[in-house]
């Protein structure tokens, strides 16, 4: 079992484009200073969902994985993860919704210590019925 813990990346509220850069900047430093594969990113006050939000958690979780991590989500809004999921998007998400740093002023996020992270399930393959009198294609 690994000692080192995630750090925690708060999002505050909702994400603009021009802070994805450095979002995407404090996932990798959060994953470099903190040695831990996993950053978790609490969206829980995130706000509505919108394609801002996918395009900013798709771009942090390729920021991850270039720097040799993942991100895992915390307080996911069903909203949210329909739309991550209409757009074919995966990603973990914690069973541990415990406390989080509340950001400084003018600050994007808040580091704290969690749980290790969970292995995800591999994709399920398609299926395809056939109707009795279809002709063979």
């Amino acid at each position: 079992m690994d000692s080192v813990k995630p750090a925690v990346l708060v999002l505050p509220g909702l994400v603009t484009r021009d802070e994805v850069p450095r979002l995407c900047e404090a996932v990798r430093t959060l994953l470099g200073t903190t040695g831990a594969g996993v950053v978790v990113c609490d969206v829980a006050g995130l706000g509505p969902p919108g394609l801002t939000a996918v395009d900013a958690l798709a771009r942090m979780e390729l920021a991850a994985r270039r720097a040799g991590g993942r991100i895992r989500l915390r307080g996911p809004d069903p909203a949210l993860r329909a739309l991550l999921d209409l757009v074919g998007l995966r990603f973990e998400t914690c069973a541990d919704r415990g406390p989080a740093l509340a950001p400084g002023p003018g600050s994007l996020g808040s580091v704290e210590v969690e749980g290790e992270s969970e292995e995800r399930e591999p994709a399920g393959r398609v299926q395809e019925e056939v109707e009795p009198g279809d002709a063979a294609l």
